[in-house]
């Protein structure tokens, strides 16, 4: 490409990219409603994080729940988990998609079953943490092609979209074989891939974020015994509006 088309180009590309980058994030609202008083995990004592999938129309990736299991054991937090695929190998054929206890009285009634009951107070487990939700991809735009010819080659146009995750989480104690309580997490963000002559992904990492504000959430949930009560946060790592963009707007 000739020179003074570039210095033509560059300028522009690199105003854009900044906007673009101040722009790229997401936005995680929590809400929370705990049935009843939780009592924090004692040493020894298990969470088994695992993911809804008796829906027809979506199943909670298993990656989201292996995300939140590692979030819970991680970053100093002193929890044990077991992995979904472990715990629901172990208790073959019970915590199968489609027999699975649906609630806690289900949960109950598979108490009754004395292999069941045994291997469950084997693994010592206090808190079952099922999430059901997923996240998906929406109101895509725009258009990116790519060239090669004898003076070169390059990659033009601009391309953006939406993802939104929506997860829930219902927290059963399993000493107490009670509903502890909920906590569902919305995630949304914009994604942008700017092109020229070479594409730059900016990616709103929305599932990711969905995760560890999930995750960050359960584990204040677990450990703390406040009274009753219904909680709505938010969370973003969008960065703030600057002065010249805050004037605009009024």
């Amino acid at each position: 490409m000739p020179k003074p088309v570039l210095n033509t180009i560059l300028p522009g590309a690199a105003t854009l990219l900044a906007a673009l980058l101040a722009g790229c994030g997401s936005t995680t609202v929590i809400n929370e409603y705990r049935g009843q008083p939780t009592a924090a995990i004692k040493k020894g004592e298990a969470v088994v994080v695992l993911g809804r999938r008796n829906r027809p129309d979506h199943e909670t990736e298993s990656d989201f729940i292996e995300c939140v299991g590692d979030s819970l054991s991680g970053d100093g937090q002193d929890v044990r988990v077991i992995p979904e695929k472990k715990f629901v190998n172990s208790m073959y054929p019970y915590f199968e998609a489609s027999t699975a206890p649906m609630n806690v009285k289900n949960l109950g009634a598979l108490m009754q079953v004395p292999a069941v009951a045994k291997k469950l107070h084997k693994l010592n487990l206090r808190y079952f943490v099922w999430i059901d939700g997923d996240t998906q991809t929406t109101d895509k735009k725009g258009t990116l092609s790519c060239a090669v010819g004898p003076g070169g080659g390059g990659c033009f146009g601009f391309l953006s979209w939406e993802d939104q995750s929506n997860y829930e989480a219902t927290i059963w104690d399993f000493k107490k074989l009670a509903l502890s309580g909920k906590i569902s997490a919305e995630t949304d963000g914009t994604s942008y891939v700017p092109a020229v002559i070479i594409p730059i992904p900016l990616l709103a990492r929305v599932q990711a974020h969905a995760c560890k504000s999930m995750a960050a959430r359960i584990s204040q949930f677990i450990e703390q015994s406040p009274t009753t009560a219904s909680i709505t946060s938010t969370q973003s790592d969008r960065p703030p509006p600057s002065p010249a963009s805050t004037l605009e707007l009024e």
